[in-house]
């Protein structure tokens, strides 16, 4: 850029009597683009990196983008200048900041320019009146313009087609912040948008798997025992498989549960293929249709969504185990 803007491209500045004081409206379009062009990359930065989620890739990635972007301000506004003779804006329009006429030198250095943009505060905080000062000044100054000893002038621009540059600049800052939007989609909004279908899949469905997984009957236990299965994961069929070995071997009995209360928990954090959830279970168990008992037991189960979209168990633990009460009704 340094390059683009050099100080050897422009012709020597008029000397101060014949120097044209800076137009409002230019003095506004080079504040535009050399201001808000950065704090527009700077805020959709923000936005984006604060809606990520906090230990993503996204929001690091966001981060350095607001960071890059809110340096990029004080490089134009500062640096460029001292190193160039002009900011991008004021390339632009064919202005520059001067010190009046009558002063040593009329170049402003890095301390002057940095003292000018802090006392733009003042312009701000004064409902912008600084800003508009310079239309009824006589010598358009704004208000750190008053405080730093500085002025705006017309002055021959660089030979070169500053325009062009500003306009890639202004294209690569849109299409910066577009791309941004785009990767905040894709990393952050659809994430969201799956994990919270997610939650209501299993939401919907995780009791009812539950309930099956639990449930079988002594005139049916292979066959319910074989569908029981069918809801587990590769990795916990082996312990449901040896838990139904052992009520085999303690004689059929019937084993009927129902999912009275459910509640879809954030620990461990719900993913758009894994799930947790808390179950309070009632039932009732026996031999015979004479001596089935009512019973209560609470568990907190484990999901995993499978390669063909279903929803399957991958633990179970018992947080409080079978109750049994009087005989079921």
């Amino acid at each position: 850029m340094t390059t683009v803007l050099d100080r050897t491209a422009a012709p020597e500045h008029e000397p101060a009597e014949s120097a044209p004081l800076a137009s409002w409206p230019a003095r506004a379009g080079a504040w535009a683009v050399d201001v808000l062009t950065p704090l527009g990359v700077a805020a959709t930065m923000a936005l984006l990196a604060l809606s990520a989620p906090a230990d993503g890739w996204a929001r690091w990635v966001f981060t350095v983008g607001f960071a890059l972007a809110v340096l990029a301000l004080p490089a134009n506004r500062l640096v460029l200048p001292v190193a160039t003779g002009w900011t991008l804006g004021r390339a632009l329009v064919g202005i520059a900041v001067r010190r009046p006429a009558g002063s040593a030198g009329r170049e402003v250095g890095l301390a002057r320019l940095t003292a000018r943009e802090l006392a733009h505060v003042l312009d701000t905080v004064a409902l912008f009146v600084g800003w508009l000062w310079p239309l009824w000044d006589r010598r358009k100054r704004t208000f750190a313009d008053l405080l730093a000893r500085t002025e705006v002038h017309r002055v021959t621009p660089p030979r070169r087609d500053m325009r062009r540059l500003v306009a890639g600049v202004l294209i690569g800052a849109a299409v910066l912040c577009v791309a941004a939007v785009g990767l905040g989609y894709g990393a952050v909004y659809r994430q969201e948008q799956a994990v919270d279908a997610a939650r209501a899949q299993i939401a919907e469905q995780g009791p009812r798997i539950v309930e099956q997984m639990l449930s079988y009957g002594a005139e049916s236990i292979d066959d319910d025992f074989a569908r029981a299965q069918s809801l587990t994961t590769d990795g916990y069929r082996e312990r449901l498989i040896a838990q139904q070995d052992a009520v085999r071997q303690a004689g059929a009995t019937t084993n009927e549960y129902w999912a009275v209360s459910s509640a879809v928990l954030t620990d461990p954090p719900l993913t758009p293929d894994r799930a947790a959830m808390l179950l309070a279970m009632q039932g009732q168990r026996g031999a015979t249709a004479e001596d089935l008992k009512f019973i209560t037991a609470t568990v907190r189960v484990e999901f995993e969504k499978s390669g063909d979209g279903q929803w399957r168990v991958a633990n179970l633990t018992v947080l409080k185990a079978p109750q049994m009460g009087q005989a079921a009704q």
